[in-house]
C-alpha cells in the first residue's frame, strides 16, 4: 500500500524503513506536517501516517476523503489532534499505537524529578564553567516523600513502581482502577492527591475533562513548594496559571516534556530564530523549570515499536483484521 508519511524526521525514515522490510509498503516520506495546506501531498496514496502534532481536523479529513484515502495510521498513542466525529462521518478509520513503551515515558518522568530535585541542569552548567560551588544545589531525599500520579494506565503504573522503588509513598487518582498497583500505590481522590503530594506527576490523556486540569484552583490546593511534572499532553496544564504559581513561589519546581502550544516549536531546530511565543519564553527564564522537547517517548525500543505497529496496523486494515484496541472510534467520543 502507498503510504504518505507526514512530519518525517531522520529517525522516522530509519525505523520505518527497517520495519517495512517485511511489509513492502510504498512509503512516501514528507518532512512537512499534515494540515489543510499540505493534505494534497497525499494524492496517489491509499493511507496516511500522522504524528501527534499533525492536524487531523474536519477540513483535513475531508481533504483525505476527496483523495480516496480511508485510513490514517497515527504514530502515537494520543489522538487529541483528530476530529473523531468527522472521521466517522467520512468513513475514515483512525489507527494508533496504544502501547509502544510505557517505560520510556515513565523513566523520563523519573529523570525530570531527579534533575529538578538535585538541580543537575544547573550543576552541569556550573562545572562546565569551572564553578564547583555547591551553594544553591541542595535537594531532598525522595525516600519518604509523597508522589501523586494522575492516571493509572500503563505509563502511570510504571511511574508508580519506579517511585515506590525510591521509597516514596505513592498516591494515584484515576476513574478506572488498576489492580496491578496493589502494594505499590494508594487510590485517592484528585483533590486529596493535590493536597497531600510533594510531587504531582501527570500521566493522563488529554480529553475535554482533563483540558487545563492544572489551573489556578488546582495549584492552589497543592502544598507550597510542590513539584509538578507533565509528560502526558501539554494542554492538561494551563501554562499561564503555572507561571503565576512560579512567580509567587507557590510552585517550587516544574518539569515538562510537553507544552500546549508546542506545535510551532518542538521537533525542529529554532536555535537561529527568535521565539515568538512569549508564554513559552517566560517559562525558560525560571531556574526551577526544566523543559524537554517531547522526547520522553524517544528510546530505540519505543521508536521501533511505533514503526512496527504503525505499518502492521495498515496491513491489518487492508485485511480487515486490525486489533480492536488499535482503532480509535466512537468509543472515545465524549
Amino acid at each position: 500500500m502507498r503510504v504518505a508519511v507526514f512530519s518525517t524526521k531522520s529517525y522516522d525514515r530509519e525505523f520505518l524503513q527497517a520495519a517495512n522490510d517485511r511489509h513492502g509498503h510504498d512509503l512516501v516520506f514528507l518532512e512537512t506536517a499534515l494540515s489543510a495546506g499540505t493534505v494534497s501531498l497525499a494524492e496517489g496514496s491509499q493511507a496516511v501516517s500522522a504524528f501527534s502534532n499533525d492536524c487531523v481536523d474536519k477540513e483535513v479529513l475531508a481533504g483525505l476523503a476527496e483523495l480516496g484515502i480511508r485510513v490514517v495510521a497515527l504514530r502515537s498513542a494520543g489522538f487529541n489532534n483528530v476530529d473523531l466525529e468527522a472521521a466517522e462521518s467520512l468513513g475514515i478509520t483512525i489507527l494508533r499505537v496504544p502501547a509502544y513503551s510505557p517505560y520510556a515515558i515513565a523513566e523520563h518522568t523519573a529523570g525530570l524529578i531527579l534533575t529538578l530535585n538535585r538541580k543537575l541542569h544547573r550543576a552541569y552548567s556550573r562545572v562546565r564553567d569551572q564553578n564547583f560551588s555547591l551553594d544553591g544545589l541542595m535537594g531532598f531525599d525522595l525516600r519518604g516523600r509523597t508522589v501523586g500520579v494522575v492516571g493509572a494506565g500503563r505509563i502511570g503504573a510504571a511511574v508508580c513502581r519506579i517511585m515506590a522503588g525510591f521509597g516514596c509513598r505513592v498516591l494515584v487518582s484515576d476513574p478506572c482502577r488498576n489492580d496491578e498497583l496493589e502494594g505499590f500505590a494508594e487510590y485517592t481522590s484528585l483533590e486529596e492527591l493535590f493536597r497531600t503530594s510533594d510531587i504531582v506527576t501527570l500521566q493522563c490523556p488529554l480529553t475535554p475533562e482533563t483540558h487545563h486540569m492544572i489551573d489556578d484552583a488546582a495549584l492552589g490546593m497543592m502544598k507550597p513548594g510542590v513539584m509538578l511534572i507533565n509528560t502526558s499532553r501539554g494542554a492538561v496544564v494551563d501554562t499561564k496559571a503555572v507561571i503565576r504559581a512560579l512567580k509567587s513561589g507557590h510552585l517550587g519546581y516544574l518539569g515538562i516534556d510537553v507544552y500546549e502550544e508546542e506545535g510551532d516549536l518542538f521537533f525542529r531546530d529554532l536555535s537561529e530564530s527568535i521565539i515568538q511565543d512569549d508564554v513559552f519564553a517566560r517559562l525558560l527564564t525560571f531556574p526551577n523549570v526544566v523543559v524537554t522537547a517531547h522526547q520522553a517517548f524517544f528510546t530505540k525500543e519505543a521508536v521501533t515499536n511505533i514503526a512496527e505497529t504503525t505499518l502492521q496496523n495498515i496491513v491489518d486494515y487492508a485485511s480487515d483484521s486490525v486489533c480492536d484496541k488499535n482503532i480509535v472510534d466512537s468509543r472515545f467520543i465524549r
